[in-house]
């Protein structure tokens, strides 16, 4: 009976201590356009923001809405964009190297010139994203992903389409 107490206390206790929430001055930070590597911006809230050269490379960018952003030139490597909304993002040169891009929404983003090299793209749709120019881009990682007949890829790479 005690153990169970115990247990049930513990499990109480655990529910009141915050998760890996986001940290708002981290996000404010970026907002603001000054570099953040490696910080929490869990569901932050960058849509629609010029954001050119960032560095936010191994951030928590999970399930944070990126959408119509603009990050030419940006560092995003290692960075975790996992169920992350990218739709309309334009990533010219920026580097994705390494990043977290599982389930992620790249509908119609623009990938001119990117480093994808070793960039995990598992469950991500990459509807009518452009990665014509993307660098580092593989067939293997493609395999994982989907996209539909307005996907634009490099030579001799092809994608699932999206079901």
């Amino acid at each position: 009976m005690m153990k169970h107490a115990f247990a049930a206390l513990l499990f109480a206790g655990a529910a009141i201590l915050p998760a890996s929430a986001q940290d708002a001055g981290e996000i404010a930070r970026v907002q603001e356009g000054k570099d953040c590597r490696s910080c929490n911006l869990f569901q932050a809230d960058l849509s629609y923001m010029d954001l050119p050269g960032i560095n936010v490379s191994g951030s928590r960018l999970r399930q944070a809405d990126l959408s119509l952003a603009t990050m030419n030139g940006a560092d995003l490597s290692g960075a975790n964009l996992s169920v992350a909304n990218l739709f309309g993002a334009r990533l010219t040169g920026a580097d994705l190297s390494n990043a977290d891009l599982t389930s992620a929404s790249l509908v119609g983003a623009y990938f001119g010139g990117a480093n994808l090299s070793g960039a995990k793209l598992a469950g991500a749709n990459l509807g009518g994203a452009e990665l014509a120019t993307a660098r580092g881009l593989t067939q293997r990682q493609l395999d994982t992903a989907c996209g539909d007949g307005t996907t634009e890829l490099p030579a001799g790479l092809r994608i699932p389409v999206c079901r």
